[in-house]
C-alpha cells in the first residue's frame, strides 16, 4: 500500500546570511502492506509530520520516491488523493455548517452522487455512534463527537488506505477509548489499511500491528510492539526493604544478574532479562542472607522504555525545532 525509498525533505531556515538548509527527513524507507495498522511515532522535530505530508501529497519531496496505493506521489498526486482517506489533526469541518451537509459535500468531491454520499454518511454515523447528529453543527458537538465526525469525513468515499494524524489529541480518556474501538474496526470490519500518527504510546501499543519510530529524519526502528519491547534490556525489578542495612548486599546480587542497578534509600531496582526465571532464585538468595523483603514489583518494558532507549528523549517533548516549525 505504501512503498518509499530514500524519501527526503530539505527546508531553508533563517534569513539573509543566516540562512541554512535543514534536512527534516533524511532518506526514509517505508513498506506498509495491505491490511496493516501501522503506528508512526516520533518526537516533535523528528520528521513525522513532514513524512506524512509527503505521503499524502501535501508536500513535494526533495529527493527519493514513494508510491501510495500504487500511485506515484509526484506524477500521480491526484490519483493518490482520490484513493486515500486523510484525517488531519486540526480537523476539516466548518463549525457552522450542518454535519450531514459537510459529509455529503465531501463525498461528492470524491465523485460520489449526493444520494450515495448521504447513504454512506448515515451508515458511518451509526457505526461511529453519531446517531441523531446529522443536522447538528460541529460547534454544538463534544470533542469526541467532532473527532468522530472528522473520521466520517475521511471515510465517506470508502478509501482502502486511511491516514489518521493524531486522531485522539485533546480527547478525554473515555472518548479516547471509544475512538480506539472505531479505529480498530476500520481494518476488521472494512479491511482498511491504517497509517496512524500519535503522541500516545499506549494508543500505538493497543492499535498497531507494527510500529515505526522516526528520529532526526530517519527511521530508527520498525517492528511489532512486542518485538520492540523485547529489545529493552529486561524487566524492571524493584525490591523494597525495611532495613537499610540489607541494601548494599542486595545491590551486589542484582549487579550479578541484571543491569542499570539503582539504589534509592531502602529500594533497589535493576533491569533483568528473563525475570520469571531469575526471581525465584533471587528470593532464595535473599532469604539465605537474612534480608527481609518488604515488597517486590516487576514491571514489563513499555513502548516508552523503547522510545527513550532509541532516541534518548520523551515522545511528548513539546518543544518544536526550527525544522518542525518550517514543516507545519
Amino acid at each position: 500500500m505504501i512503498h518509499a525509498r530514500g524519501l527526503a525533505a530539505t527546508f531553508t531556515t533563517g534569513r539573509g546570511k543566516q540562512t541554512r538548509e535543514v534536512r527534516a527527513v533524511d532518506g526514509v524507507d517505508l513498506d506498509i502492506a495491505e491490511g496493516e495498522v501501522v503506528g508512526f511515532l516520533g518526537p516533535n522535530g523528528a520528521g513525522k509530520t513532514t513524512t506524512l505530508r509527503m505521503l499524502t501529497t501535501l508536500l513535494r519531496p526533495t529527493a527519493g520516491t514513494a508510491t501510495v496505493n500504487g500511485y506515484d506521489v509526484l506524477t500521480e498526486s491526484v490519483q493518490v488523493r482520490r484513493s486515500i482517506g486523510y484525517v488531519s489533526q486540526a480537523g476539516s469541518t466548518f463549525s457552522q455548517a450542518l454535519a450531514g451537509d459537510e459529509v455529503s459535500d465531501h463525498g461528492q468531491l470524491y465523485g460520489m452522487s449526493r444520494r450515495d454520499a448521504i447513504a454512506r454518511g448515515k451508515e458511518l454515523f451509526e457505526h461511529l455512534q453519531l446517531d441523531g447528529l446529522w443536522d447538528r453543527m460541529p460547534k454544538n458537538m463534544s470533542g469526541g463527537q467532532k473527532r468522530r465526525l472528522d473520521i466520517v469525513m475521511g471515510l465517506v468515499h470508502d478509501p482502502s488506505l486511511v491516514f489518521l494524524d493524531e486522531p485522539t489529541t485533546g480527547l478525554d480518556p473515555q472518548a479516547r477509548a471509544n475512538l480506539w474501538e472505531h479505529i480498530a474496526r476500520l481494518r476488521t470490519d472494512r479491511g482498511a489499511t491504517v497509517f496512524l500518527t500519535t503522541h500516545y504510546l499506549d494508543e500505538a501499543d493497543a492499535l498497531s500491528d507494527r510500529i515505526l519510530i522516526i528520529d532526526n529524519g530517519r527511521i530508527v526502528a520498525a517492528d511489532t510492539p512486542e518485538n520492540l519491547k523485547s529489545q529493552v534490556s529486561g524487566d524492571l525489578i524493584r525490591l523494597e526493604f525495611d532495613d537499610h542495612a540489607d541494601v548494599p548486599a542486595v545491590a551486589s546480587i542484582l549487579e550479578s544478574v541484571g543491569t542499570d542497578v539503582e539504589v534509592d534509600e531502602a529500594t533497589v531496582s535493576a533491569r533483568v532479562r528473563g525475570s520469571a526465571r531469575v526471581v525465584p532464585g533471587l528470593l532464595r538468595d535473599l532469604e539465605s542472607r537474612g534480608a527481609v523483603l518488604a515488597g517486590i514489583e516487576i514491571v514489563k518494558p513499555t513502548l516508552d522504555d523503547v522510545f527513550l532507549t532509541l532516541t534518548g528523549r520523551s515522545l511528548r517533548d513539546d518543544t518544536p525545532t526550527e525544522t518542525e516549525k518550517e514543516a507545519v
